[in-house]
């Protein structure tokens, strides 16, 4: 890991490393809000109602929730390089299936599937720590989290002109296979152009990952009390997309749905609980310890920033559970 001064213009490692993922960060989040800018053009080829538009809007960042969860896990078993690699590449499909989707039906399951590249950010932010030393993180992190998130701003900037520059009914599905394709390639650059640690370090991994390890009994409370607004928010999109919101699924779908989150709530305890039983037994020695009360902190703050920028609370706390900009969210919820 590189010490010396922090030079962004550089050619050191680290900051080949920093420019990779920052701009890997970039892509996942023009291709996340690559149709936003384009609604009206999508609206108006495919003859789409106003409910209807309203639908991509929340399928776009319903799978967001769970996906970086799981991109974390495999973040920590797999490395950032392979799995930011494979994010892109993954992602790439449903943004062509998107781009030449020819109904509802076909934008709706593009849409509901690119909610997965949401998850990025998690990836990005464990390669940025293992690169630089505690006294320049915060600076990587704040150029790799600043510089990624410009690009929901880059896609409501450029794909509009690419499209009216294109012209026709097929402007948008250019504009918007454009940022698939420009996610497949980078995703074969990131791959060969990064390591997931410097040369000599380790790359360590959690004893498992199924559950997040805590080291103390009350730790354990606290992190099954944190996985509930994860859960409310998903039961939230669900009620959305029923016979009481927008009527995309049925009303046996949406109870199904509510009894599978139920289940999988039982069972993120029950994991939890199997990784982290030893502590109820045999205390864990200082050396290893650690405060989740910590994480859950960070948590709060993220929801306060939030609740601070905003009126109104509900959206804004939703948002900090989901990690997606409010005004999206507040499009979504039609607040």
């Amino acid at each position: 890991m590189n010490s010396s001064k922090f030079n962004l213009f550089s050619l050191t490692e680290n900051m080949k490393v920093l420019h990779y993922s920052w701009v890997a960060f970039f892509i996942t989040f023009l291709v996340w809000f690559n149709h936003a800018p384009l609604l009206g053009l999508i609206a108006q080829s495919l003859n789409l109602s106003e409910e209807e538009i309203k639908t991509l809007l929340i399928l776009n960042v319903a799978l967001t929730i769970p996906a970086r969860i799981f991109i974390g896990m495999a973040t920590d078993q797999y490395g950032p390089r392979k799995t930011f690699s494979l994010l892109l590449l993954f992602c790439s499909i449903p943004c062509g299936m998107f781009a030449l989707s020819d109904s509802f039906e076909e934008l709706a399951l593009a849409r509901f599937l690119l909610g997965f590249i949401g998850a990025g950010f998690v990836i990005g932010i464990r390669l940025v720590s293992e690169w630089f030393p505690a006294n320049q993180l915060g600076t990587a992190e704040g150029i790799y989290g600043g510089w990624g998130n410009f690009g929901s701003a880059a896609a409501a900037i450029l794909l509009p002109a690419l499209a009216l520059f294109i012209g026709g009914d097929n402007g948008w599905r250019w504009a918007v296979g454009v940022t698939g394709i420009i996610s497949f390639v980078y995703a074969f650059i990131f791959y060969f152009g990064v390591r997931d640690t410097p040369q000599g370090a380790t790359y360590f991994k959690p004893k498992s990952s199924k559950a997040m390890e805590v080291t103390s009994v009350g730790d354990f409370f606290l992190l099954l009390i944190m996985k509930v607004p994860l859960f409310g928010a998903l039961a939230l999109l669900n009620w959305k997309l029923s016979p009481e919101g927008v009527s995309l699924i049925s009303q046996n779908v949406t109870v199904l749905i509510y009894f599978g989150l139920a289940a999988w709530f039982l069972y993120e305890v029950y994991t939890a609980y199997q990784v982290n039983k030893d502590i109820f037994t045999t205390p864990v020695e200082p050396i290893h310890q650690y405060s989740f009360k910590q994480v859950a902190v960070l948590n709060v703050l993220y929801f306060a920033k939030l609740l601070a920028t905003f009126n109104s609370p509900t959206p804004s706390i939703l948002a900090a559970i989901m990690g997606i900009p409010v005004h999206s969210l507040l499009e979504c919820l039609n607040l």
